[in-house]
Formats: C-alpha cells, structure tokens, sequence
C-alpha cells in the first residue's frame, strides 16, 4: 500500500454527488462498504497483479444505505494485489463456473508492492481527481 497526499483529504461532499463525479472516470464504490465507510476503487492495470487507486470515506451524516448520505474524504493510496496464475480446478472452466472461481479466487500476495510507474500514475490520477472534486467545495 502506498499513501498519496492530496487536497481531498478530510474534505466532506454528498456522496451521490461524488458518484456523479467519480463513476465516470471508471472508479466504481468497493464491494465491501459497511453502513458508515467505503472506498471508490480505479483499477489501473491487470497484468498479473491488479493495481488499484483507492479513496476511503466515511459517513459523517446518514448511512451509505441511504440516499442523501454526506461523506469524508480519506487519503488516497494505491495498493496491489497479486493473484495466482491457475487456479484449483484442473482444465479449463468456460462460462458461469469458471468466472464465479476467477471472481472469488484468493490473491496470493494482496499486498504486493508498486512500482514507481504505478506510483506515478496514481500520483497523476489524484491530480485529476482533485481538479474534479476541488472546485465544488
């Protein structure tokens, strides 16, 4: 996991709002949200390890279930995750089978480290992200 510093941190918006902003850069609201805190995730590369923009929030007022609800911004951070090249089934798994072991197979380092690249690249995406979301303070 890498921290990137930005201007969004601690920064409070509508979350509907954010969405509006965020989704269509390709960043899409992490699986496992609870009822007061998230993470908007961008995959930025998949080859053999997926790396990952991540902004965490938290509710501040409301619940994520409901609409309406206000966040705060957390620090940005890139992580990776390495998952394994095959997995447990021998032969190929075409169709539902195969997708539903690929989707939920465990990643063998999911803390990988990130290269300087990727690390540049994040540093660029924040950029983007700041310039987005800063003028609506």
């Amino acid at each position: 996991m890498v921290p990137l510093d930005s201007k969004i941190e601690q920064k409070i918006y509508s979350l509907y709002v954010l969405e509006e902003l965020l989704k269509p850069e390709g960043f899409v609201i992490g699986s496992n949200w609870d009822y007061d805190n998230g993470h908007f995730d961008l995959k930025i590369d998949d080859k053999g390890i997926y790396y990952y923009l991540r902004i965490p929030f938290y509710a501040v007022a409301g619940s994520l279930d409901y609409p309406g609800v206000t966040v705060r911004l957390e620090k940005p951070f890139l992580l990776a995750h390495q998952y394994q090249g095959e997995n447990d089934v021998e032969g190929p798994m075409p169709g539902t089978a195969g997708s539903l072991i690929n989707q939920f197979q465990t990643p063998i380092d999911p803390d990988a480290d990130v290269p300087d690249e990727y690390i540049a690249i994040g540093k660029e995406l924040v950029q983007k992200i700041e310039s987005l979301i800063l003028p609506i303070d």
